[in-house]
Parts: C-alpha cells; structure tokens; sequence
C-alpha cells in the first residue's frame, strides 16, 4: 500500500494545476454518482411496494389544504 501512495503522490507532484483542476472534476464527477448510485441502491433494497404513491394519490396529498 505505501508503494502505491508514494507512486501516487509522485505522479500528483509532476501534473500542472490546470492537469489537476481537470482530474479533481473528473474525480468529483465520479465521487458524486458513486454516492448517488449507493442511494438509489439502498432505496431499491429497502423500499416496500406500500411506501410509493401513484400519481393520482400524489396529486391529491398535494393538493390537500
């Protein structure tokens, strides 16, 4: 593991700021849909067909004063 952290580090060392700003978009991009996908996955293994609403029942518990 710290032959790969140290070969990182190099390889980070030599990129120019604007080789990082690209890489730290790409990296974030890619952070933000690991997230978002683990939350979907999770919402998929725990949702109950009780727990979602039709569009109709969704309308009127809207629209309710």
């Amino acid at each position: 593991m710290n032959v790969l952290r140290s070969r990182f580090h190099e390889l980070i060392e030599n990129f120019t700021q604007e080789e990082l700003e690209r890489v730290w978009t790409v990296v974030y991009a890619m952070h933000c849909d690991i997230r978002v996908l683990k939350a979907v996955q999770e919402v998929k293994r725990s949702q109950q067909p009780w727990d979602t609403l039709t569009h109709e029942e969704a309308v009127r518990f809207l629209t309710m004063p």
